[in-house]
């Protein structure tokens, strides 16, 4: 890690603890003018900063990962956010070339066949797209909760991102399932249908499943995989 930065955001972390969501990034927006983005999925926690960035009219741009695959509830949830603020939020897709050489060499769903494929056509579809949406901004706000997985539990509020050279600001880090619900209720913010069937993490549609009660948060994202290690590549910490 780099170590200046890796100090800087653990003062910022600092500097922003206690604050409101909205208070955390108005504050990163003066610090970084022009410099701050989110990455929205359109689920629940997602749900929960658009609302704070809308309701404040905060100048952060707003972009999702369009992969190809994703329900069509997602869409229809992406559709119900723009008909409900006033934002605007860039769709990244992955690339055409690369996406039609993965799946002409392997199939479509070859994603099913080993981990070594699944995380190819993440990268392919989510991760490259990423990169490309990052490029020009300082500092990354995400939906991230401890709660997600136990790779999550040390998280802290800012992080420094190695591989994408950001800062990476959690402002839902410590909220519980309960408290991000109950926000959604309390201000009618429009969220994902399927969370109210048991999907608590939802991704592209052939690689999320519903959840059985007593089962972990992120057993219905690649549940054919190593339960310790399901991770596309979006949120990797660098040691």
């Amino acid at each position: 890690m780099n170590l200046h930065s890796g100090a800087r955001a653990a003062a910022l972390s600092q500097r922003l603890q206690g604050q409101s969501v909205s208070q955390a990034i108005a504050s990163l927006t003066r610090l970084f003018p022009g410099g701050v983005v989110f990455s929205t999925s359109f689920g629940t926690e997602d749900q929960v900063i658009t609302h704070h960035i809308a309701a404040h009219q905060l100048p952060v741009q707003l972009f999702t990962l369009d992969t190809g695959r994703l329900f069509p509830e997602t869409y229809a949830t992406w559709a119900s956010t723009l008909a409900s603020y006033p934002v605007s939020i860039r769709s990244y897709a992955p690339d055409a070339e690369a996406l039609q050489a993965y799946v002409t060499e392997h199939g479509p769903d070859a994603f099913y066949q080993s981990p070594e494929l699944r995380k190819a056509c993440c990268a392919v579809r989510k991760v490259e797209p990423l990169q490309k949406a990052l490029q020009g901004f300082e500092v990354w706000i995400t939906g991230v909760r401890a709660e997600h997985s136990p790779t999550r539990n040390d998280l802290q509020l800012v992080e420094w991102d190695e591989g994408n050279q950001i800062f990476k600001f959690n402002p839902l880090l410590h909220w519980t399932t309960e408290e991000v619900m109950a926000y959604l209720k309390q201000h009618h913010v429009p969220y994902n249908p399927l969370t109210e069937k048991g999907f608590v993490s939802i991704g592209c549609q052939p690689c999320t499943r519903a959840i059985r009660p007593g089962e972990d948060f992120r057993a219905g994202r690649w549940w054919w995989e190593d339960n310790s290690k399901k991770e596309c590549g979006l949120h990797v910490r660098q040691s």
